[in-house]
């Protein structure tokens, strides 16, 4: 279908939005706009983009130097801190910059599924016992304690090495790395990069959750949309999966506070130059860029071998209440993928007469450049064939993993054939919030949620406090169901199975 097939405007907060056609919105350049930008939604859910600053940060974004074809909301998208949760843009290596705010302060947040041979049927009469023991083995909430306590030379060798590091020390199997984003580790990790007080907040939270949205979910297949396709991700109806939320800490919440200044202070002409500072950005080819870039890296690699621990501990603690060896449920990870990450790209895009960066309506050409791809609450969605993709997935494409409320279940996703033209090869990652989390700790108490939970949906959910269940109660969310189908339509991430929770364990 052609692009402006339907003249439907739509205006929030004094924004205007065109319809391009179903489920894509676009905000026209105008002013100091260097490219257009887009929501991918329904009207459903663009109600409730448009409800917030989520629109107004999505236009801010397009002002980022070096800029390529147009910044990109994603289904799920919501307010967040400069750039927009569920945002995506992608700023040349050569001629744009990298925006620490627009990857976010939770460094590869992300999320694993481990799949295993157990049914629900396996699981019925030990939720409760499974919910006790994972919440008093996998460490959670705010502040210090992990599965490791690393020295100097433990915390260099994650930062540098990743999930490697991992198997040589007998936390994972070969096959892990296998089936996780860049098998585990980035190469580009710098550690010295990294400031002495984000490695001080990051050594002893080495295998924890944290708090907030962060979760472990254990979880049963409820539903199968392509079977070829689930056959290959090795899941089948009824089937128990574990699901592991979370990210790189306050290691990589230290990262990203330390640059944010260093760019105030060292790159104020450009920070000058945008219209809100926390999209505060340092130019590529900059000293600065090169050294943020490779603290993320680090902070990338810590985030895996986090989520990696985690995994290890609960192996355990299965092969404990089900009196099994771990390899004989088969509890093997599917796959461990990203939501808050820059990453070194070639796309496809528009560029002028000099071959730089255009907007569609100045391009003269389009051409492959290397880009950052800074995917902020939004998941890399590519489909099959592309070469990033490890082995196991590369002919049917990647896996996609898109955790939805405690009571509304998670999806699991392949890459689609229309994620590179249409989105960066990028799709969302959750259901999205529509709720802050002191309106949400006003509107829900903790302990009802928990009651209603267990005795309505039969989920045992067990947490550091109340507050922590009243901030993730389902109704502050946006239907997971309904952003799962925007994505499947549009061919960015096309459904494979669906799933629903049985016990859940929160910081």
């Amino acid at each position: 279908m052609s692009d402006h097939d339907d003249h439907e405007v739509r205006e929030y907060n004094g924004i205007r939005l065109e319809r391009i056609r179903e489920h894509v919105w676009e905000i026209p350049r105008e002013g100091g706009m260097n490219v257009p930008a887009r929501v991918l939604a329904s009207e459903a859910l663009l109600e409730q983009i448009g409800d917030d600053k989520t629109l107004q940060q999505l236009r801010n974004a397009t002002h980022l130097p070096g800029i390529a074809d147009r910044a990109i909301c994603m289904p799920d998208g919501h307010q967040g801190y400069g750039f927009p949760v569920g945002g995506v843009g992608a700023t040349d290596v050569e001629t744009g910059c990298i925006s620490p705010g627009a990857i976010g302060y939770d460094i590869n947040c992300g999320v694993r599924m481990m799949r295993t041979n157990l049914t629900y049927d396996d699981v019925v009469g030990h939720e409760e016992e499974l919910v006790d023991a994972l919440f008093a083995n996998v460490p959670s909430g705010l502040g210090g304690g992990g599965i490791v306590e690393a020295d100097r030379g433990t915390l260099e060798a994650i930062l540098n090495r990743g999930v490697d590091w991992a198997l040589e020390h007998g936390y994972a199997v070969e096959d892990d790395l296998a089936h996780c984003e860049d098998e585990g580790m980035r190469p580009d990790a710098d550690p010295d990069a990294v400031s002495q007080k984000a490695k001080d907040r990051g050594k002893n939270q080495i295998g924890s959750l944290g708090s907030g949205n962060h979760f472990l979910e254990v979880q049963r297949v409820t539903d199968i949309f392509r079977p070829e396709v689930a056959t290959e991700f090795g899941l089948e109806a009824d089937q128990i999966v574990v699901l592991i939320h979370c990210g790189s800490r306050g290691l990589g919440h230290q990262i990203c506070t330390d640059y944010l200044r260093r760019i105030e202070q060292e790159h104020g002409d450009l920070l000058a130059e945008l219209p809100d500072k926390e999209l505060a950005a340092a130019p590529a080819g900059s000293e600065l860029a090169e050294e943020y870039y490779g603290a993320m890296c680090a902070a990338i690699n810590f985030a895996w071998v986090n989520r990696q621990l985690i995994m290890h501990r609960t192996r355990r603690v299965f092969e404990r209440v089900f009196d099994r060896e771990w390899e004989s449920m088969e509890m093997e990870l599917l796959y461990d993928v990203a939501h808050n990450i820059g990453k070194k790209e070639v796309h496809e895009v528009g560029v002028d007469a000099e071959g730089r960066p255009a907007a569609p309506d100045d391009a003269v050409d389009r051409t492959e450049r290397e880009l950052y791809v800074h995917r902020k609450g939004a998941t890399r969605a590519f489909p099959a064939g592309r070469p990033e993709l490890p082995a196991a997935y590369r002919d049917v494409g990647q896996p996609i993993i898109i955790p939805g409320s405690m009571g509304a279940g998670s999806y699991v996703l392949r890459g689609g054939e229309e994620s590179m033209a249409v989105s960066f090869g990028s799709t969302a990652h959750g259901a999205g919030r529509t709720m802050s989390r002191t309106q949400a700790k006003n509107e829900y108490w903790g302990e009802t949620v928990q009651e209603e939970l267990r005795d309505q949906e039969k989920i045992y959910v067990k947490a550091q406090s109340g507050a922590t269940v009243a901030e993730e109660a389902p109704g502050v969310y946006k239907s997971v169901d309904e952003v799962v189908r925007v994505s499947d339509e549009l061919g960015i991430g096309d459904k494979v199975a669906r799933t629903f929770p049985v016990c859940n364990i929160k910081g």
